[in-house]
């Protein structure tokens, strides 16, 4: 009847898409209700710094399941062509994902929601349960889905229907001895907003001021989204917390029915986010290609992070420790007592201790490294270097005095030995772990998406929409 081993726990991975870290009531946000995420903070772990590997949804998604950095998957922006059709494209072929060694070792492994990593037709890295997006974000309404190899038109509202989805498969595997895993890939709050969420949803956000979302949208780099966005802000911003809340209504969904099985305790849940968002944070709308030049701002790294195991996992603790989508698959096969395959290879480390309420690091700093193409960034707890290569403009904030990162000092002269210092170790990180296949300084990245496959594997193919299409 499922694992009821709390040492070989299953696992249930919830995933969301495009929610800022700010968007929760339990990260200190008081108008967007998330009474089922503040619950599952409230017996778990919240990570305050969790930070994305590349603020846009298939890289980081990529980096999630493989433990490597872009530019070792070579997956660098998000997933343009090659989802269905004739030209359906595995992105990650080779590519060893945790699932495989979950699968390896006697799991069970499925998904319902969004995949966005190519090809959604044929299941790939050891799930046996397959129900996916066809692309990666489109109307909440009649979305274009995989069931069981055939591309369908779902009825009803999407966020319901992979939940939906979601429960068989518990139900289900709950019947079998095994151990399992599931993913639960949201396509909320991901855009449409309007006209595109339950009505009595929308229309109890009517009297929210919105006094966590800034409405100055003047970012000198803004992008379409942002123009588009300020034509009706306020519907935009009540579809937006809309699609959250109702999100949050179907994560209670899944905890209660793993109660109502008698798994909860002996299963794991992981909250995260693919990035984040900022929602007239910094003045845009929109995640790391809500501009151009691509940012790197904390709103668009930075994402919603709970983990929660009663009985093994300490309940209502907030971590501020600095960790990274990479680290992600060390920590979960840590926590499962499995091996890593190749962990040479691998960027990442465990932050089981932290997870377990155990020692804390004692480093003298932690650092955090990003990358969405040719931008690239180094983050400790007091300063952000971003570098654009081969150019520029670059930036360099002091997050202890300027958290928001209002002021870029890369000019101020006194800030020099810093820039320097953070540059090497910017340079001397990636040097370690990039494959030079896919290094992502040398693609012509634009936020506009990927079309093929990146590096030599192109083949003079090119991989990378243009930044104005004709």
């Amino acid at each position: 009847m499922a694992s009821r081993d709390k040492r070989r726990p299953n696992v249930v991975f919830i995933l969301t898409d495009d929610q800022g870290v700010w968007a929760m009531g339990c990260s200190g946000n008081k108008e967007i209700r998330t009474p089922n995420l503040d619950r599952l903070a409230a017996t778990g772990v919240r990570f305050e710094n969790f930070f994305c590997t590349s603020p846009v949804c298939s890289p980081a998604r990529a980096s999630l399941l493989t433990g490597r950095i872009p530019s070792q998957h070579g997956v660098h922006d998000w997933i343009r062509e090659g989802n269905v059709g004739e030209n359906a494209l595995e992105y990650l072929a080779g590519q060893l994902a945790y699932t495989d060694i979950l699968a390896k070792n006697g799991y069970v492994c499925g998904i319902s929601g969004k995949w966005h990593l190519g090809d959604s037709i044929r299941p790939q890295k050891s799930f046996s349960h397959w129900y996916v997006h066809q692309r990666g974000s489109g109307p909440y309404y009649n979305a274009p889905m995989v069931r069981e190899g055939k591309l369908i038109t779902e009825p009803g509202y999407i966020t319901d229907k992979i939940t939906d989805d979601a429960l068989a498969y518990l139900d289900e595997r709950a019947k079998d001895e095994r151990p399992f895993y599931l993913s639960v890939h949201y396509t909320a709050p991901h855009s449409p907003w309007i006209g595109n969420h339950p009505k009595e949803i929308v229309d109890s956000y009517d009297d929210c001021p919105f006094e966590s979302c800034p409405k100055k949208l003047d970012h000198p780099w803004a992008g379409e989204l942002t123009r588009r966005v300020r034509e009706n802000l306020r519907e935009n911003l009540k579809g937006y917390f809309a699609a959250v809340t109702a999100m949050d209504v179907n994560v209670g969904r899944i905890i209660d029915r793993l109660e109502r099985l008698n798994l909860r305790e002996n299963t794991l849940i992981c909250f995260l986010s693919d990035n984040g968002f900022s929602c007239g944070h910094h003045g845009f709308w929109g995640k790391g290609n809500g501009t151009f030049p691509l940012n790197m701002y904390d709103t668009s790294v930075r994402v919603p992070a709970i983990m929660s195991q009663p009985g093994r996992i300490p309940q209502g603790v907030v971590c501020d420790d600095l960790i990274s989508g990479y680290d992600f698959m060390p920590t979960l096969l840590d926590y499962l007592g499995l091996e890593n395959a190749d962990p040479e290879k691998m960027p990442g480390r465990s932050f089981l201790p932290a997870l377990l309420g155990k020692k804390k690091d004692t480093r003298e700093y932690v650092v955090v490294y990003g990358e969405y193409g040719p931008v690239r960034m180094i983050r400790t707890r007091e300063w952000k270097y971003v570098h654009r290569y081969p150019y520029g403009p670059h930036e360099l904030y002091d997050l202890r005095n300027d958290p928001d990162e209002h002021t870029n000092l890369i000019d101020d002269p006194a800030r020099r030995k810093i820039v320097s210092s953070l540059k090497a170790m910017l340079e001397d990180w990636f040097i370690r772990y990039v494959d030079p296949k896919f290094d992502g300084t040398h693609e012509p990245v634009t936020g506009k998406g990927q079309i093929y496959l990146a590096g030599p594997l192109a083949r003079g193919k090119v991989a990378f929409s243009p930044l104005k299409e004709s």
